[in-house]
């Protein structure tokens, strides 16, 4: 079969892979991996075990982190000279919490076509199955690294209506879990997803202090790939409530600074009532 009877030139075609059964690809994905002319991918050896798999053996070139930029000139040269080319990260959908932001950017910007061949996703696998509400959701990527920082991103969420989705590091997680114990609550309804369609696949659902306790009890699920659901808030009292960016905005303050210094300056950003806000940042502490 020709290679243009399933690709066209001068495409950019960004290709959904398995998150870790290799049997989790479509025809089409596989198809399209066979007829590109070159592909895309956050790591070639990593790559090459699926590519093996399928009897693809279409030229791989990396594109990761650290040298997209550099590589986005080179990319674009060759689909501006007619070829099509297939990005793909190491697991699941490109670009969610994985590289490939400025090459779809910049070819969409010179007027290049951008083709999704859809496939798996970490976090629409983990939704699907996890019991909490699917309607409306927030994808969060991974928390920052740092106490600090992550202590105040999660303040800032704390109120959102929308089921929360996180990555997370293994090593990581269970500090994650016991912060959002103290500012969640330790009875909001979770659900850990680890290792997802791998052999070592687990799902396990409850209140975060049951699954943080867990966690810390049991060094086999502090490995892996690991996705984290958190249900969203329930209504704030009328007489409490905030618009979601002020509350954010207030959560912030009010983890770093004493709750009259917060609520002035959140006063100020938001346009917001003081005394509201300060209400607000003191009923945060208490709890």
């Amino acid at each position: 079969m020709a290679a243009d009877t399933i690709t066209t030139p001068g495409v950019l075609y960004v290709v959904a892979t398995p998150i870790g059964n290799l049997a989790d690809i479509t025809f089409r994905a596989v198809d399209t991996l066979k007829h590109v002319r070159l592909i895309a991918a956050e790591d070639t050896r990593h790559s090459a075990r699926l590519l093996h798999r399928y009897g693809i053996t279409t030229p791989l070139v990396s594109l990761h982190e650290h040298n997209e930029h550099e590589r986005v000139d080179r990319l674009l040269e060759r689909l501006l000279q007619g070829e099509s080319v297939a990005l793909i990260s190491d697991a699941g959908t490109p670009l969610i919490s994985d590289p490939g932001y400025r090459l779809v950017a910049e070819v969409r910007r010179r007027g290049i076509p951008v083709v999704p061949i859809p496939g798996p996703s970490a976090i629409i696998a983990a939704l699907s199955v996890s019991g909490l509400p699917t309607d409306r959701f927030c994808f969060e990527g991974f928390l920052p690294a740092k106490p600090g920082a992550r202590r105040a991103r999660l303040q800032a969420l704390r109120d959102e209506p929308r089921t929360l989705i996180f990555y997370e590091s293994p090593h990581r997680i269970c500090d994650t879990l016991r912060q959002m114990c103290e500012i969640f609550g330790s009875e909001r309804e979770a659900v850990l997803a680890r290792e997802l369609t791998k052999r070592f696949e687990t799902l396990r659902g409850g209140a975060i202090g049951e699954i943080s306790a867990w966690v810390a009890g049991d060094r086999d699920q502090q490995k892996g790939e690991l996705v984290l659901l958190v249900k969203g808030a329930g209504k704030r009292l009328p007489n409490q409530g905030l618009d979601l960016e002020s509350a954010r905005i207030a959560d912030i303050l009010g983890a770093a600074l004493p709750p009259r210094q917060a609520a002035e300056l959140a006063a100020k950003i938001t346009g917001e009532k003081k005394n509201r806000l300060y209400r607000y940042i003191v009923d945060l502490d208490d709890g």
